[in-house]
């Protein structure tokens, strides 16, 4: 299963600049998108539903979606348990933070930050931010990331500069 994880779109109804398309052509081969929050408004998490089964959760910006996304997910995909998230707090103790929260995920996905991070949390799991594939801040590029799922494992997972 190709699953693409995104954060921090931050597009506004209207908005000109879209995703790029370089995560457009993401999204439109995914299996499953997930999205990390601040989406803003229902209309991008429709569009990214026309392409593929999509699950979100609520962004500290999603105001619009206040009653529409829960704060916390947990879906089973292929097999993996996935938990969502939208802030995971400080970068300090989130690994121990975040197996307290989510105890049996197997993945833990989170955004907030628009720092993309891709590393082992503790007991097995694995955390994962995929930062923004529209606002870079920080960072050199605007980013996303798609994981590969199969028969409960998680074969691959990819940060990729858009």
């Amino acid at each position: 299963m190709r699953v693409v994880v995104l954060a921090d779109t931050h597009l506004r109804r209207g908005s000109p600049r879209g995703l790029p398309p370089v995560a457009l052509a993401e999204v439109a081969h995914a299996d499953v998108v997930l999205h990390a929050g601040d989406i803003l408004t229902a209309d991008v998490l429709e569009a990214l539903a026309e392409s593929a089964p999509t699950h979100a959760v609520l962004g500290n910006n999603d105001a619009e979606l206040v009653g529409v996304l829960p704060e916390r997910l947990v879906v089973e995909l292929a097999g993996v348990k996935v938990a969502m998230v939208h802030d995971s707090g400080p970068r300090k103790g989130r690994g121990a933070r975040l197996h307290r929260v989510f105890p049996d995920a197997d993945l833990v996905v989170f955004g907030h930050s628009h720092i993309p991070w891709s590393a082992p949390g503790l007991d097995g799991q694995w955390l994962l931010n995929p930062g923004s594939p529209t606002q870079r801040r920080s960072q050199p590029r605007p980013t996303l990331a798609t994981v590969d799922l199969y028969d409960g494992e998680i074969e691959r997972v990819e940060i990729i500069e858009v």
